[in-house]
């Protein structure tokens, strides 16, 4: 089968289209024919490992010291088709159209198959929503599960004022349609290209971060997500009501420190973003979408051959939404 390999640590070029043995499913695992994947800013940031130190060395440690050694795949979401079942499980047949999350442990979603336990280890499987195509199916997992369990972190409540800082991207188009299918006002604060899009999908009022700050509006909100992890803290805590929470999705390490302290001396909390995906929530997620609460914003495809100018895309931080990978066999 066709793969692409991650040979090393740096620009997009270390991802090369290769020919790889095709898995064979374990008693307990699924073996499915991957029609979509994605390419999302964590791919890239995982690629060519511009992480902050404190992130970038227990990846290093896990993934390979020198160079891409446990893990040579990229791509932790995919939707497919089941080619083959083991012998354990249950849960799923051949046939079965499905999408998942890989988790960090295994990735391996930019490749014609993949072998996933019925249960995967940080991980998540489901059946696809009837009313998605595979391209459309891709992009929900990883997205999708961490705004999810951002906003149960927030603890948002019907009527409540939510503002998203990054609302554009592959977390944000999620988090915005989640917070207005639990009742709040939202406010999407992205770049001004991004923001007819968040204004599609139901957005009750935008900010153009190039044009104004909204930690200097003197707008305030029970709930702020700052998903790129960008904003003032300072400010962003005064743009809080009393008792409002402030969750910082990728935090350094001072603002672990003056979160904590704030959280200590003052009715506002600040928070630090968790996710693991679970399957419930996909299956919560399949209900949202075909009731039509809920959908995948796609910006660009490329075939797989050309993940390496996806990641190039992607990096630019223009992206709208997804950039799902589609994937056409050579193997039948």
């Amino acid at each position: 089968m066709k793969a692409i390999v991650w040979t090393a640590y740096g620009p997009p070029d270390v991802l090369q289209l290769r020919e790889v043995e095709k898995p064979t499913p374990k008693d307990n695992e699924v073996l499915i024919r991957i029609r979509a994947t994605t390419v999302t800013a964590g791919d890239c940031e995982q690629r060519s490992l511009k992480l902050p130190f404190w992130y970038a060395l227990p990846m290093r440690a896990y993934v390979g010291l020198k160079r891409p050694t446990r893990v040579t795949v990229l791509g932790m979401e995919l939707a497919g088709e089941i080619e083959s079942v083991g012998k354990d499980v249950k849960r799923f047949s051949k046939g079965d159209q499905v999408f998942a999350a890989t988790g960090f442990v295994g990735m391996g979603a930019c490749a014609e198959y993949i072998c996933l336990p019925e249960e995967p280890e940080g991980g998540a499987l489901a059946i696809k929503p009837a009313n998605m195509t595979y391209e459309e199916a891709a992009a929900v997992p990883v997205g999708g599960h961490e705004a999810l369990c951002f906003l149960r972190q927030g603890s948002i409540q019907s009527g409540q004022r939510v503002l998203i800082n990054g609302a554009g991207g592959t977390i944000g188009t999620f988090a915005v349609q989640l917070a207005k299918y639990f009742g709040a006002e939202v406010t999407g604060v992205d770049s001004t290209g991004k923001l007819d899009m968040l204004r599609s999908i139901s957005a009750d009022q935008v900010i153009d971060y190039t044009q104004e700050d909204f930690t200097k509006s003197g707008e305030t909100y029970d709930f702020v997500l700052d998903v790129v992890s960008k904003s003032s803290f300072s400010g962003s805590i005064r743009s809080l009501k009393q008792n409002g929470r402030y969750l910082i999705a990728n935090p350094a390490p001072a603002q672990f420190v003056r979160g904590r302290w704030t959280s200590m001396t003052s009715s506002k909390k600040v928070m630090f973003g968790a996710a693991k995906p679970k399957t419930e929530d996909l299956i919560f997620f399949k209900e949202l979408i075909e009731a039509g609460e809920m959908k995948s914003v796609i910006d660009r495809r490329y075939p797989l051959d050309q993940v390496p100018e996806a990641h190039r895309y992607v990096e630019t931080g223009h992206k709208k939404g997804h950039v799902v990978i589609t994937v056409e066999h050579t193997i039948k």
